[in-house]
């Protein structure tokens, strides 16, 4: 008879502890009646209030939100093409190529970003930030749409070219249906990256362009209010929420990943 791994559990527990707690401890912050984040004073809305009065924090939200839609549209088209040109023809170059953006670490990934736009003498503001996006999302959103079509019947997309359809009529009618979810998912994903990176945004975002986390990240120099509490939360929520419906959408995400 085995005995319980009771061990394992303990190392589990300690494990998701050590992530989830400082995530719960910032929501819970956040509806704190106090300006200090030493004690629980009392519940207060008031954050949320004041969070939803500020002019600036408002703009860096849209920014961060028109950033993560126009970079999660261009790299969802440009990734899925990137995924089908890897599942179609199996060279060592092209998965090197899509992949590599993605398995960088993102200081050297920004900081090449960076040079690039200075080399091309490129104004840094909204786009090169969008660009930058772009140039790291479009690695995710290909893995996804491969990982997709590696569970097609190809034998469909067979069955409609015998039928007298064209390349393109196959695709649009069979192949791309059918790897819809990873597509939706993917797109999901790179919306996702996108609102949150930090370390590529704050190389590539020049001066005068400031989005949500790098407002974040200016607000707790000084000190970290409930206000950045309350902002964090919902930043985490919109997170978490992109999460869960890239996986119900597409079963196969999180294998892919």
């Amino acid at each position: 008879m085995h005995r319980p791994p009771y061990l394992l559990w303990a190392a589990a527990l300690f494990a998701y502890a050590f992530l989830y707690l400082p995530l719960i401890i910032v929501i819970v912050y956040s509806f704190n009646d106090s300006k200090l984040n030493a004690e629980w004073v009392g519940f207060t809305l008031d954050w949320y209030r004041k969070l939803a009065d500020n002019n600036e924090m408002l703009q860096a939200a849209g920014n961060s939100l028109l950033i993560a839609f126009v970079a999660s549209v261009v790299s969802t088209v440009l990734g899925t093409m990137a995924g089908i040109a890897m599942y179609r023809y199996k060279t060592r170059l092209l998965p090197v190529l899509v992949l590599t953006p993605i398995a960088i670490p993102e200081i050297l990934m920004g900081v090449s970003l960076l040079i690039f736009f200075v080399l091309l003498n490129f104004t840094l503001g909204l786009l090169s930030v969008a660009l930058a996006h772009i140039a790291f999302c479009i690695g995710f959103v290909a893995i996804v749409v491969r990982a997709r079509l590696t569970g097609m019947d190809e034998s469909l997309v067979e069955a409609a070219r015998d039928c007298g359809a064209t390349p393109w009529q196959a695709f649009r009618l069979v192949t791309l249906p059918l790897i819809m979810p990873g597509v939706i998912a993917g797109a999901l994903m790179a919306f996702t990256l996108s609102i949150d990176d930090f370390v590529i945004t704050f190389f590539t975002a020049g001066a005068g362009t400031v989005t949500l986390p790098l407002q974040i990240y200016s607000m707790i120099k000084i000190a970290v209010t409930p206000e950045v509490n309350a902002v964090s939360t919902l930043l985490m929520l919109l997170t978490l929420l992109l999460i869960v419906i890239a996986s119900k959408v597409s079963p196969s995400l999180l294998r892919a990943s």
